[in-house]
């Protein structure tokens, strides 16, 4: 199973990301990871990727693409693989589709989470977290029994300084006029399916499953 799976911030796609891997026995690749593992283990790629970083400029595509490549060429995934982050762009998914083919491989399905955004607003606003374990609540939603006391470990519960609504706002707009054009890509492919992130996260997990194993 080769799964792209997509969302706005604050749409549980990390929730459900964990959960599909496990689920397909498939790695759950984070953009984000193989950067650092990349850069922390002081490979050619993880150089070259370091050296824009630095410099506080984007990584240019191709080490982008390259270094997805590289890690998708690993044992474990053989069976599958699950994308969590990338691609951002059209041009990024037409080298993907590049990479795949010489690797003999193809997508199954690109899964996008969608959330209207003043839930996602809401969500992120109401959001609180433990400064301790890092454990979440939400005010509404997820509330902790002992007010501001985190109900795991005892730490203080805080809102991060980003989590107000205009930046939050901002965040969501971004994302959304950016994957617009790779949502359009994908569903030109037919490989599109949209899932409703507003329903109960064990909902939304069923139909994932539902849509890889050709159910729904």
């Amino acid at each position: 199973m080769r799964i792209i799976l997509m969302g706005p911030p604050g749409a549980g796609k990390g929730t459900q990301a964990v959960a599909i891997s496990e689920h397909f026995n498939i790695p759950h690749i984070s953009t984000g990871d193989i950067f650092r593992y990349n850069i922390k283990e002081g490979t050619e790629l993880g150089k070259k990727a370091k050296s824009f970083m630095d410099q506080g400029l984007l990584v240019p595509d191709e080490i982008v693409v390259a270094i997805v490549e590289d890690r998708l060429k690993k044992d474990d995934c053989l069976n599958g693989f699950l994308l969590d982050g990338f691609p951002r762009t059209v041009p990024q998914a037409e080298a993907l589709d590049i990479a795949l083919k010489n690797m003999s491989m193809e997508l199954d399905r690109v899964i996008n989470i969608e959330v209207d955004k003043e839930i996602l607003i809401d969500r992120a606003v109401g959001r609180r977290i433990c400064k301790e374990c890092g454990a979440t609540y939400h005010i509404s939603y997820n509330p902790s029994a002992k007010g501001d006391i985190c109900e795991k470990c005892g730490g203080s519960l805080y809102q991060r300084d980003d989590d107000n609504e205009a930046t939050v706002t901002r965040r969501i707009e971004v994302y959304l006029k950016e994957t617009l054009p790779l949502i359009e890509y994908y569903q030109n492919k037919n490989k599109l399916t949209v899932i409703d992130g507003q329903q109960d996260i064990d909902k939304v997990f069923r139909d994932v499953v539902g849509v890889l194993r050709g159910d729904l």
